[in-house]
C-alpha cells in the first residue's frame, strides 16, 4: 500500500512557545495557526522525529514473480516495524525507465531505499545523490559496481545456487552419464556464477557424470531447443541439463519433447515461477532451484531500519537457496520458496 511520509508535527500552545519556534524560522506558520509546528526535518532531509519511518522499494520488473514475491515480504515487515513502505518498479528491465523512478526518490528523500538496480554503473549517480542527502540506500538481489553506494546488499548466492542444482541432477541422474549447461550469454555475473558452482561441485564430487562444454542461447528458447537436440544427436548418453534461466529452461523442454526424450533426460532449472511450478508439477521440469526473494525483501527492510535508526548493519546478506523437486514440492517447508504472482 502507499502511505504517504509522515511528519513530525508539535502543538503549539504559549507564547514561549511561539518565540521559540520564531527563532527556529517557523514563526509564520506558528502564527498563522496555534496547533501547527514544524517538521523536524525542516524540509531538508528524511525525517528524523519519532513519527514513522518512509521507505521505498524500487524493483527491476514489478510485474515479475520473484520482484513481486519480494515487495510482499517488504510489505509485511514494513507493517510488522511500524515502517511506511511504498513500492514501484521498472515495467521492463531498462535503465530509460527505471531512472525516472529513482529520480522520483531522489525528489521525495524518503529515509530508506531498497533498489534493484537494472545497471551496475548508470544508475550510480543518481544513488550517489540520494545517499548524499541522508537516504539509507540498500541494494537488493541486483547491485551496482561502485562500492561506496549502499549500507548493505542482499542477494541470493548464485554460486551456491549452481552447487545445489548440480547435487540435486546427480542424484535424479543417478550418478552417470553426461550433462550439459545451456545458458543466456558469457559476461553476465548471476548466471556465470551459477555455472561456476555447478561445474565446481560436478568435477570435484560426482566423477562418473561427463560435463560437456557450456552452450549459450542468448536468451532465445528456440535457440535453446535446437541446441538441445543438436547435442542428443551428437551425445546419446545425454542425461542431464542445467539451464541457467527461465528462457533457456522453456526451450530445452521444448527441444527434449520434440525429440521424445522428455523423462528421460533431467532438466535443472533457475527459480519458482508459477510457470515453472506447474512445469515441475506435470514433468516438462525435474529440479528447479529456488532463490529466496521474500527473505531478501524481509532482510532489506530490516537492515535499512537498523541504518536509519543508528544501528549495526549487516554489509552483505546471502540468502538461501532450495532444490525443489516433484518429491518434495508439496512439503509446506519446500513449498514457501514458490515465487507469487500477487501478494
Amino acid at each position: 500500500m502507499m502511505l504517504p511520509r509522515a511528519t513530525n508535527r508539535r502543538p503549539v500552545t504559549t507564547a514561549t512557545t511561539l518565540a521559540a519556534r520564531a527563532i527556529g524560522g517557523c514563526a509564520a506558520l506558528a502564527l498563522l495557526a496555534a496547533a501547527a509546528g514544524c517538521s523536524s526535518s525542516g524540509g531538508n532531509g528524511p525525517s528524523s522525529g519519532s513519527g514513522k519511518k518512509t521507505i521505498e522499494l524500487v524493483t527491476g520488473v514489478k510485474s515479475d514473480p520473484f520482484y513481486i514475491t519480494m515487495s510482499c515480504a517488504a510489505q509485511q515487515e514494513a507493517t510488522k516495524l511500524g515502517v511506511n513502505l511504498k513500492v514501484d518498479g521498472s515495467a521492463q528491465w531498462d535503465v530509460a525507465v527505471q531512472r525516472p523512478i529513482v529520480d522520483s526518490v531522489a525528489a521525495t528523500r524518503p529515509d530508506g531505499l531498497l533498489i534493484s538496480p537494472v545497471d551496475t554503473t548508470a544508475l550510480t549517480p543518481s544513488l550517489q545523490q540520494i545517499q548524499g542527502a541522508g537516504t539509507k540506500v540498500v541494494l537488493v538481489d541486483t547491485s551496482v559496481t561502485d562500492p561506496s553506494i549502499g549500507v548493505s546488499r542482499i542477494s541470493s548466492d548464485n554460486e551456491a545456487g549452481g552447487r545445489t542444482a548440480a547435487k540435486a541432477l546427480a542424484q535424479l541422474m543417478g550418478d552417470k552419464g553426461s550433462a550439459i549447461v545451456i545458458s543466456v550469454k558469457p559476461g553476465v555475473s548471476t548466471t556465470d556464477a551459477r555455472i561456476k558452482g555447478f561445474t565446481e561441485e560436478m568435477q570435484a564430487n560426482h566423477p562418473h557424470i561427463t560435463l560437456l562444454p557450456v552452450l549459450y542461447d542468448n536468451d532465445l528458447p528456440a535457440t535453446a531447443a535446437q541446441q538441445i537436440q543438436s547435442t542428443l544427436a551428437a551425445h546419446p548418453d545425454l542425461a542431464g541439463v542445467f539451464a541457467g534461466n527461465t528462457n533457456t529452461a522453456q526451450g530445452v523442454s521444448t527441444g527434449l519433447q520434440a525429440a521424445g526424450k522428455q523423462g528421460k533426460v533431467q532438466v535443472a532449472a533457475f527459480d519458482a515461477e508459477p510457470d515453472e511450478i506447474t512445469a515441475l508439477r506435470n514433468g516438462t521440469l525435474d529440479v528447479l532451484v529456488a532463490q529466496d526473494p521474500g527473505g531478501i525483501g524481509t532482510q532489506g527492510v530490516d537492515q535499512a531500519l537498523a541504518a536509519i535508526q543508528g544501528k549495526p548493519v549487516t554489509a552483505s546478506i546471502g540468502t538461501t537457496m532450495v532444490a525443489i523437486t516433484k518429491a518434495n514440492m508439496d512439503d509446506p517447508s519446500v513449498s514457501k520458496y514458490f515465487y507469487k504472482s500477487a501478494c
